[in-house]
């Protein structure tokens, strides 16, 4: 049996930590959407959490699980956008240091939003090697702590939070469908959710211009990122060691899904439902939408997780 990064108890543990500190997101419906799908679905809103994303709930259990001697140390990461912000209001939290490494093509809203919580930013090019490389850089002149966007024991059962809360609220569900990037998230809703019910299905939704989770799960093996655009900003990023075997053993698929669309199901969201969601969260609803998901039979009930609101307001896709 496959040992994973993280387990149910460790998921739990992370719930108790983060109360404190984290928003328990409520569950939005929407029958126009529910149409659309042909099921019911239950969003999980976690653009109303803390820094507007999902990535709150791991980094926070990260960084509040340290010890007094590493946390002195401050912390450091690379990211985008929404785990910069999450690693920088936790670290703020708990009165500590935070260095992150961010593309200097990342979207301005979440820059100044890394500022305001207090994190020194560094620059850095496009690519994943971009980041990996400013990063140990950064580590080594001030000795932070690296806490991994994705791929990370403690921010995998942060992510898991996330089920637990869904399965508690919207009752019993068939599937939970969320968002691929690293795989943080998905790990640990799909560790979560199937650890509490094995009758559900976990089902990842990626974005067809980034389509390595996909073609990962085709091939059987854990393959690079294209590195390609796509209004997903969030999740330029491909799978990490921790997070490739949950996705192998416990995600039934990777649905992938075209730019046009994202931009569709964020506008949607946006009209119908009353949902201020980014492009990144967007990617879960264009997913239940397709053609390849409604016909899967047996999912009256899905839960879907939109992970983030954290939109550039001046670079709308419509």
């Amino acid at each position: 049996m496959t040992r994973y990064a993280a387990d149910l108890a460790a998921v739990r543990e992370a719930a108790a930590r983060i109360a404190p500190h984290a928003h328990r997101t409520p569950i939005a419906t929407c029958a126009a959407l529910d149409a659309l799908a042909g099921r019911a679905l239950f969003f999980k809103c976690e653009q109303l959490q803390k820094v507007g994303a999902f990535k709150f709930r791991g980094a926070c259990n990260a960084v509040m699980k340290l010890a007094d001697a590493d946390a002195a140390r401050g912390v450091a990461t690379h990211s985008s956008g929404n785990h910069a912000q999450a690693l920088a209001l936790a670290a703020r939290l708990r009165g500590i240091a935070a260095h992150v490494v961010m593309p200097d093509d990342a979207a301005a809203v979440k820059r100044r939003a890394v500022l305001g919580y207090g994190a020194r930013i560094v620059g850095c090019g496009p690519t994943i090697a971009d980041r990996e490389t400013t990063l140990a850089r950064v580590v080594a002149e001030t000795g932070a702590v690296v806490v991994h966007p994705y791929d990370h024991a403690d921010v995998i059962a942060g992510q898991g939070t996330v089920a637990l809360e869904l399965l508690e609220q919207a009752g019993p569900l068939d599937a939970i469908v969320a968002p691929v990037g690293g795989g943080g998230l998905v790990a640990g809703v799909a560790i979560a959710a199937t650890e509490i019910d094995p009758r559900v299905r976990v089902f990842a939704a990626e974005p067809l211009a980034l389509d390595d989770a996909a073609r990962s799960k085709r091939a059987g093996e854990r393959l690079p990122p294209t590195g390609a655009p796509s209004l997903a900003d969030g999740l330029l990023t491909g799978l990490g060691e921790r997070t490739w075997p949950v996705l192998r053993d416990r995600v039934e698929a990777v649905i992938t899904v075209p730019e046009d669309a994202i931009a569709a199901a964020m506008r949607l969201a946006w009209e119908r439902a009353k949902l201020l969601i980014e492009p990144s969260a967007a990617v879960a609803l264009a997913a239940v939408l397709s053609d390849e998901f409604r016909a899967r039979p047996g999912l009256a009930r899905v839960g879907v997780v939109l992970t983030g609101g954290n939109v550039d307001l001046d670079r709308l896709p419509w």
